[in-house]
């Protein structure tokens, strides 16, 4: 049996912080169309349907988001099968973000 990935959820607040400080990078794994739509401003779009976790930048601190939470969950653990010590997301995801009446891009 595979281990339960290690994942810490974030909410809005230290998504906002993060984001204000540069301290990570939002990585969006909705799908294009989704992003297109309406995405957090600063998020980059990495759709999970077409997830390589070697693509993303290994100096940095990633921290994913979808829509609600779940998309994000199993790029960790995708990325954490990879290698990637990766386990942190918005829990709430843009649906949150929006709804709390955010800034949308």
């Amino acid at each position: 049996m595979s281990e339960a990935p290690r994942v810490i959820d974030l909410d809005r607040e230290a998504i906002k912080q993060g984001l204000r400080e540069g301290s990570f990078v939002l990585v969006d794994v909705r799908e294009p169309h989704e992003f297109a739509a309406g995405h957090i401003p600063g998020a980059v779009s990495h759709p999970l349907s077409s997830f390589d976790p070697t693509a993303l930048p290994e100096d940095k601190r990633i921290v994913f988001s979808c829509a609600a939470g779940v998309r994000s969950v199993r790029a960790i653990e995708v990325a954490q099968a990879a290698g990637r010590d990766i386990r942190e997301h918005y829990k709430g995801g843009f649906k949150d973000w929006a709804a709390s009446g955010e800034p949308v891009e």
